[in-house]
């Protein structure tokens, strides 16, 4: 055999092999065995544990943490280092949490999985998937093979609010290579969400300084919401953006905007702009939500990830392995 003929063979092979270093791909970690189970399994296993014995919620976590890990530097975990001037001090992230999980399912990798290298870019995407799948969602195929980010910046973190238009928020997710119907199916992980008065409180009572309530808003999803948030109050209360199944994840969350009942201005405004209207009628009508949102989220998962030999995979989710003291945080 010439060696040509050998090299194209060793190649050939290497795009079907667990680990193909380059690129991501589902079951990047087959192959690695951690007693009867494998990478991915023992993920499952403490997702599942985590959300029967400790925090029923942590789906909405986790699909939060990982849009807002992806939607700055990529998905690169820089969300999960921890410093004075991390993205974990920004405002925007001051409410995501999950990160304790995120150590669970570190430290059951290494204790199981001895001497495998998972990144913690890969852990969230898989924890993720797991726990949409333990709440009602449906299996998709996380892709893995990221690495991690060692730069985490609370300045870098310039995340859509959620009173943003529909186009600007196009905009936005276009930046990320993400198109309009992506953004729609994503903004559905708010099935199983919450928001604070605070993100919404101008839509109940001045909104665009009218003096009066937001017109689109349910008159009786008004009252409700109102009576959760006064006007003035010393808690910032929180409330489902689901009020129909708030911790099941199906496509409830599109009927409630449909009629009237999105809390967050630009979960309303996606049900009634021309740009992305009929999307969520087809999510309403049809029965491929879960295949959809899935697809989505692997897009997601794509978003300017470190590969290869780029970045690292930290030993500790929380601190980069090199303590270069020139490293920012």
């Amino acid at each position: 055999m010439s060696k040509a003929v050998a090299l194209i063979i060793v190649l050939f092979l290497g795009l079907f092999s667990g680990h193909c270093y380059g690129q991501l791909r589902v079951g990047f970690y087959k192959g690695i065995k951690c007693g009867q189970k494998d990478v991915e399994g023992v993920v499952r296993e403490v997702v599942k544990s985590w959300r029967f014995t400790k925090d029923k919620t942590i789906a909405a976590a986790l699909l939060r943490m990982q849009f807002h890990d992806c939607f700055v530097n990529g998905c690169d975990a820089s969300i999960l280092l921890d410093g004075n001037n991390s993205e974990k001090k920004a405002g925007a992230n001051k409410s995501v949490r999950g990160y304790e999980l995120i150590d669970a399912i570190k430290q059951a990798l290494d204790t199981e999985c001895q001497g495998a290298e998972v990144s913690c870019a890969d852990i969230i995407s898989l924890a993720t998937r797991d726990a949409v799948l333990l709440s009602g969602g449906k299996w998709y195929n996380a892709e893995t093979g990221r690495r991690d980010g060692s730069v985490s910046l609370a300045s870098n973190v310039n995340l859509p609010g959620p009173s943003i238009s529909v186009s600007d928020s196009i905009n936005v997710f276009a930046s990320k290579g993400l198109n309009a119907t992506d953004m729609v199916y994503l903004l559905g992980g708010h099935t199983v969400g919450t928001a604070h008065c605070s993100n919404f409180q101008d839509r109940l009572y001045n909104y665009k300084k009218t003096g009066g309530p937001d017109p689109t808003m349910n008159k009786l999803m008004l009252s409700s919401l109102r009576m959760q948030c006064p006007k003035s109050s010393n808690f910032d209360n929180s409330v489902p953006l689901d009020m129909g199944t708030p911790s099941v994840v199906d496509n409830s969350f599109y009927q409630q905007i449909k009629w009237g009942n999105g809390v967050l201005e630009i979960d309303q405004q996606i049900a009634l702009d021309p740009l992305t209207n009929k999307t969520v009628d087809s999510i309403v009508k049809g029965s491929d939500f879960y295949t959809k949102f899935g697809e989505a989220m692997v897009k997601l998962g794509k978003v300017e990830v470190l590969i290869g030999t780029q970045g690292e995979v930290r030993k500790s989710c929380r601190v980069v392995n090199n303590k270069n003291p020139f490293i920012l945080f």
